[in-house]
């Protein structure tokens, strides 16, 4: 192993969402100093002064002391060993666009739950080939562990993905809490994969809860939504895995039933007759399947893997094709 993570390695999230801001909760329990980096400066003021994020889990108060705020990237990267990306990737580019540091002495941690729009890879690939970060200095957060209980304190997992297992250990050790359980994993591509896939059957479970299909069928879509994941990691990136864990099966799962879901929101506006736009409109967060599904429709170009739900979503998102129509003729293909 050429770069391991020590105990005392010092780490920074980048992003101020909702996941960004669970995840700085969960790093003070362990460290005692943990970077920020915010690039509104009117939510960074704001949580100076009252300890809150204005925007996002607002119920969480954080001691300011521990915390290393900044509006500067580059303060921020040049003060941490271990960088937690956690901004929706359609604004990944632009987040990262004022770097000058270098950040090929860092550990760089997605917890992006996206592919880079337009480039068709995945955030750890972006950053591996943007920024020059060996893939032995990548890592993923992952699991079926929404930001909202997170902040509740709600018993959650999450799986710590490295290419070694000892990196992965020690990260481990600085996310583990009473209330969040950790497991550690090598499999990079088909974890991260499997938390962009997710998405967008989360979208087709909410199209189908808004044109009124019931629970008997919404178990026959996610059960061969889990089938059509395996078989797209497993015809792009064969490896030994197990697709009924929490960070592949469970992250599914979550995110196509649960109430803070905002991939089975969006679709439920879908399914109800939104347009596309509008109900993107009416989204105060980033439903991240809705771009997943165009990169996943061009990425299988090259694979041409079989996978009816996620081209049913693709069609209904991009070619303005009826929901209705579409998932009639989609229920043929489910087993």
């Amino acid at each position: 192993m050429t770069y391991k993570i020590d105990r005392q390695a010092r780490c920074a999230v980048i992003g101020y969402g909702s996941w960004a801001t669970a995840l700085v909760k969960i790093l003070l329990e362990n460290e005692s100093a943990v970077g920020w980096y915010i690039r509104n400066n009117e939510v960074l003021e704001h949580i100076r002064q009252h300890k809150t994020n204005p925007r996002y889990l607002r119920d969480v108060h954080f001691y300011t002391n521990n915390l290393k705020l900044s509006d500067d990237i580059n303060t921020v990267v040049s003060e941490a060993d271990v960088l937690i990306l956690a901004v929706p990737s359609v604004y990944l580019k632009t987040t990262l666009e004022p770097l000058t540091v270098s950040l090929q002495d860092k550990f760089v941690i997605s917890a992006i739950k996206g592919i880079v729009p337009e480039d068709y890879v995945t955030v750890t690939e972006y950053v591996n080939r943007r920024y020059g970060v060996p893939f032995d200095q990548l890592g993923i957060i992952s699991g079926p562990c929404h930001a909202e209980e997170v902040a509740l304190e709600r018993l959650s997992y999450l799986t710590v993905v490295c290419k070694e297992m000892e990196n992965s250990l020690s990260l481990g050790e600085k996310i583990g809490t009473s209330y969040i359980n950790v497991s550690h994993s090598t499999d990079i591509y088909g974890t991260e994969y499997a938390s962009v896939l997710k998405n967008i059957y989360a979208i087709a479970v909410g199209i189908c809860v808004g044109l009124g299909y019931g629970d008997n069928f919404l178990a026959v879509l996610i059960a061969n939504s889990a089938m059509e994941m395996s078989r797209f990691m497993e015809q792009t990136y064969p490896a030994e895995r197990n697709t009924f864990a929490s960070a592949y099966l469970g992250d599914l799962l979550v995110t196509s039933y649960s109430q803070f879901s905002r991939n089975r929101r969006f679709g439920l506006m879908i399914g109800k007759g939104y347009p596309v736009q509008s109900a993107q409109m009416e989204m105060n967060m980033v439903a991240e399947g809705y771009y997943a599904s165009e990169c996943i429709t061009q990425i299988n170009k090259k694979f041409d893997v079989e996978m009816p739900i996620a081209e049913t979503v693709h069609r209904i998102l991009y070619d303005s094709e009826k929901p209705g129509p579409l998932i009639t003729k989609l229920t043929g293909h489910l087993i």
